[in-house]
């Protein structure tokens, strides 16, 4: 017999350019262990399946707080998918009457707005020195060689609130990055691991990417892999500073503003189903 006292919890099974996400509203009571949580829901076979579980809890010092898990029970600081994503689930859920909400995550404050059917997040400044990042190199890295595996490869990092090191490559498709990502992620010279994208410029307005994604492997989008792609495009001097980025899960598009230094990221959020779980 089911026990009566044990209640299921409702969520929302989320979808934005590649990436699914389970998400949960905590802002009434919080999920103990979400870590653990994260490492069996998100399983394909036995769980509801998702590349990170996202809880919505109050914030002192915004709107909203967003913490994101990934698969392996590890906490990212920052999702572009997945705050698309809480965006969406609390402007539909009237958890706000603002037409702009503020969510604080580990990688800092952002803002999301309804555009046109589409949602617009301020990822604010990026931090392009080393130990920002963090990288373990002095400085800015920009086009640096990287040797590995007997390739020698050039790569750019990024922090849009989570690690990013970014290799502009040939062809992405036929590129080995199932082999080479997690050697990359796992690298020495990134000591909080790194998030790797293999891209290349179509044009001077759009770029072909695909993602690993640290503590969960490739994905078929990225949000901050595709911001991070962006502003290591302008850096090495490869497109304008308005692209649309194209990944297997879709295409969003990336404005690093000259004016304010802030880097837009904006495309869909999609609800594909919502139920209730005993978790």
């Amino acid at each position: 017999m089911a026990n009566s006292k044990v209640k299921a919890r409702p969520f929302a099974k989320m979808y934005a350019t590649g990436n699914d996400f389970i998400i949960f509203d905590c802002t009434a009571g919080l999920i103990e262990a979400p870590g653990k949580v994260a490492r069996q829901l998100c399983q394909r076979r036995t769980g509801v399946g998702a590349d990170q579980l996202l809880l919505i809890r109050k914030s002192r010092t915004a709107d909203f707080r967003m913490q994101a898990f990934n698969p392996d029970g590890s906490e990212a600081e920052m999702c572009g998918n997945g705050i698309r994503c809480v965006g969406r689930y609390i402007f539909d859920h009237s958890l706000t009457q603002k037409k702009a909400v503020t969510i604080e995550t580990l990688g800092g404050i952002r803002e999301v707005k309804c555009h046109a059917n589409q949602y617009r997040v301020d990822m604010g400044e990026p931090r392009l020195k080393g130990k920002e990042i963090p990288v373990n190199l002095n400085g800015r890295i920009i086009n640096r060689p990287l040797k590995l595996e007997g390739r020698e490869l050039r790569i750019t990092c990024v922090s849009v609130g989570n690690p990013h090191c970014v290799i502009f490559v040939e062809d992405p498709r036929e590129f080995p990055v199932e082999k080479l990502g997690p050697m990359i992620e796992h690298f020495h010279l990134f000591p909080r691991r790194t998030n790797v994208e293999f891209a290349r410029p179509l044009s001077a307005q759009e770029i072909e990417l695909r993602v690993w994604e640290r503590g969960t492997g490739e994905t078929d989008g990225c949000g901050t892999g595709a911001c991070a792609t962006g502003i290591a495009a302008v850096l090495n001097g490869l497109t304008e500073r308005k692209v649309a980025i194209e990944q297997r899960g879709g295409k969003v598009t990336v404005e690093w503003d000259r004016d304010t230094n802030h880097v837009f990221l904006q495309g869909p959020a999609q609800v594909q189903f919502t139920g209730q779980i005993v978790i």
